[in-house]
């Protein structure tokens, strides 16, 4: 038994160590342009936190403008920010608007422009391409793009809510259930996301996430109790618990991207591709979850045999790691109060 506990151990700190604070990765950074005269602009530039301290990015304006770089930031409790006024004689069109450092990091910067007399746009500028050229006439197409891939990014660095998912992928054993379950969080997500987004629901970012982190050992224990021919609560009612917990989860989920943002004059637009974003990031998730398991019964069909049975010591070793990840989110959570 003691090398079984040893491996639950094991997979605990490993799963915990890459699952940061808050169970997500850092956020998004954020520029704003907003243009003021024909040759000024006001910038906006936010930084996230990274142990206290602003990342390691900056922001260079397109060559006309004067100052091309940002002034030294301040903390505002949750990120680094900064502003001042460019002057840009030719103006920006057809520039090329960098972020030096982005290419080394795991997020994204949100580039929002606000030209005069045009409607405003918004482009996501990735490590894979930290350099944009700027022009002004951008379709809705452009913001559509930009947030359905912060919200596919977002399920799939956000660790608390992929942890969920793999929990009920492992408890519920009905394929019927299963997708009923699936669905119902994914209805229950949506809901709140769009009424906390549209500013209908607020609700205070700490508790939901400890909530959250709760709900993944809600299901580690409804796991570690199993016994077959004997039905939990979660597989008795799957769709009602999933839709509960889903609630919460869409909290979470608008937490980002209020961090984020959402551009005025196309709120609705956003919200829709952010929200398909993150349907798609959890289907690639189920999707390669369920890979994974076909291929190991296919490589090791007894093992996989085994894992499908309670109380043995594959369910155990699940149900003990996912268990002991949620409960030091949730202990770190409560004490972050």
């Amino acid at each position: 038994m003691r090398p079984l506990l040893q491996l639950v151990l094991g997979l605990a700190l490993l799963l915990g160590s890459l699952g940061s604070a808050s169970g997500h990765a850092l956020e998004p950074g954020y520029l704003d342009l907003r243009q003021l005269t024909p040759e000024s602009w006001q910038v906006f530039w936010r930084k996230p936190d990274v142990n206290g301290a602003p990342m390691a990015i900056d922001v260079e304006l397109p060559e006309p403008c004067s100052p091309r770089s940002a002034p030294e930031p301040s903390f505002d409790g949750a990120a680094w920010i900064t502003a001042w006024v460019a002057t840009c004689p030719d103006g920006i069109a057809g520039g090329t608007i960098s972020i030096p450092g982005l290419n080394a990091q795991r997020t994204d910067v949100l580039l929002r422009i606000h030209p005069l007399e045009q409607d405003p746009s918004t482009i996501r500028m990735t490590p894979a391409k930290p350099a944009h050229e700027l022009v002004l006439d951008l379709s809705g197409g452009a913001v559509f793009a930009s947030y359905l891939g912060l919200g596919f990014e977002h399920i799939l660095e956000g660790w608390d809510h992929l942890l969920f998912v793999f929990a009920l992928l492992v408890l519920i054993r009905d394929p019927w259930r299963l997708v009923g379950a699936i669905t119902a969080f994914t209805i229950a997500h949506s809901i709140t996301l769009a009424l906390a987004a549209l500013g209908h629901v607020s609700v205070p970012g700490p508790p939901v996430e400890a909530c959250i982190a709760l709900s993944i050992v809600f299901l580690a224990v409804e796991m570690l109790k199993h016994e077959d021919g004997k039905q939990r609560l979660s597989e008795r009612f799957p769709w009602i618990v999933s839709f509960s917990f889903g609630l919460l989860h869409g909290l979470g989920f608008a937490g980002a991207l209020t961090e984020i943002g959402l551009p005025q004059g196309d709120i609705p637009m956003a919200l829709l591709a952010f929200n398909v974003g993150v349907e798609l990031g959890q289907l690639a998730f189920v999707a390669g979850v369920l890979a994974v398991f076909l291929l190991l019964r296919a490589v090791m069909p007894a093992l996989a045999r085994q894992a499908r049975h309670a109380g043995s010591p594959g369910t155990a070793v699940v149900g003990y790691a996912i268990g002991g990840v949620a409960m030091f989110w949730l202990v770190e959570r409560v004490m972050a109060f």
